[in-house]
């Protein structure tokens, strides 16, 4: 098989909403649908295969049952499945947070850290990210701002809108506003630091935990530069290498590529509809959509009206 489709694993956090099951067809048994893991194999969340001969098996079982060279020989430095793709419905705000890089993580937590980019798929008129501080801040002042509850105040607020790319490094201090749809494209890791989280309580009446110490650990605590320099690539990192596919299926109805030895393609559907065809394998798509190409699968054509984000490893530079 050339062409495996995938079923999300779905998280249900407080501030998520209901547009992944509304306008995406994600289906979960709760109200609430925050995240939806569409190409994983965390154990904190595996995406499933549904069709074909592996139809049931998760991903992570695949890889086991095919061996590593379905992921490519870029992926060769990495111990585990490189990353992780989600869609993310913040109808509420998310926490502020912070991701370690890989050093303190394998020693803290036992897993990598976190380098991750999110596309913005849809915002409201208002929406804002938070990224970065707004000026340099001391250790000591992180801590008391966290104290008392002022940390907002030298945080970056940056208003974004639909197509915005925001690339998020390790050590920087972030948190998705609310009313914004997401993609997000992130080494494969659960770890997450959380320093505020606007006094709300969880499932069972308590306050999230708080992860203080460690983010003071780990906090890039000077202002940052948003800048892009991925280009021609939405975003392109040691982790992952992301391009943006419109078909307008008009003047732009086909596009051609090819999955080699060195790395597997992952395509995740934004939005429309078409069909992709890979070797004998011809697989219908839609909006929400996410497929696995392994390494080596060969050419391979999609066709329709769609906007996707194909993802795959490069070589180590």
């Amino acid at each position: 098989m050339c062409i495996l489709k995938l079923r999300p694993a779905c998280k249900d956090y407080i501030w998520g909403g209901q547009r992944l099951k509304t306008e995406y067809g994600k289906e979960c048994g709760g109200d609430i649908l925050a995240e939806s893991w569409e190409l994983s194999c965390h154990p904190d969340g595996p995406s499933v295969i549904t069709n074909g001969i592996y139809a049931g098996k998760t991903l992570t079982g695949y890889i086991e049952e095919k061996g590593r060279d379905v992921l490519g020989t870029n992926c060769r430095r990495f111990r585990d499945f490189p990353i992780l793709i989600k869609f993310i419905d913040a109808k509420q705000n998310l926490s502020i947070q912070v991701h370690p890089d890989n050093r303190y993580a394998l020693k803290n937590e036992g897993q990598y850290g976190k380098t991750e980019m999110w596309y913005v798929m849809d915002a409201g008129k208002d929406a804002f990210l938070y990224y970065g501080f707004r000026q340099e801040i001391t250790k000591e002042e992180f801590a008391q701002r966290i104290e008392d509850d002022t940390l907002l105040d030298v945080l970056n607020a940056v208003p974004v809108r639909k197509g915005d790319m925001l690339f998020i490094e390790p050590g920087t201090i972030h948190a998705i506003g609310e009313d914004i749809l997401i993609a997000e494209i992130q080494q494969n890791s659960n770890v997450t630091y959380r320093v505020y989280d606007y006094g709300r309580v969880g499932k069972d009446g308590k306050k999230r935990d708080l992860h203080i110490e460690k983010a003071l650990a780990v906090t890039n605590r000077v202002p940052l530069q948003r800048g892009d320099n991925s280009y021609p690539h939405v975003a392109d990192c040691d982790y992952f290498t992301v391009d943006k596919l419109n078909l307008d299926g008009v003047h732009m109805k086909r596009m051609e590529g090819n999955v080699g030895a060195d790395s597997f393609l992952s395509v995740l559907f934004l939005d429309g509809l078409g069909e992709i065809t890979c070797g004998s394998d011809k697989v219908r798509f839609q909006k929400g959509d996410s497929l696995f190409l392994p390494a080596e699968s060969g050419e391979y054509r999609i066709e329709g009206n769609c906007d996707a984000l194909l993802t795959s490893i490069r070589a180590n530079e």
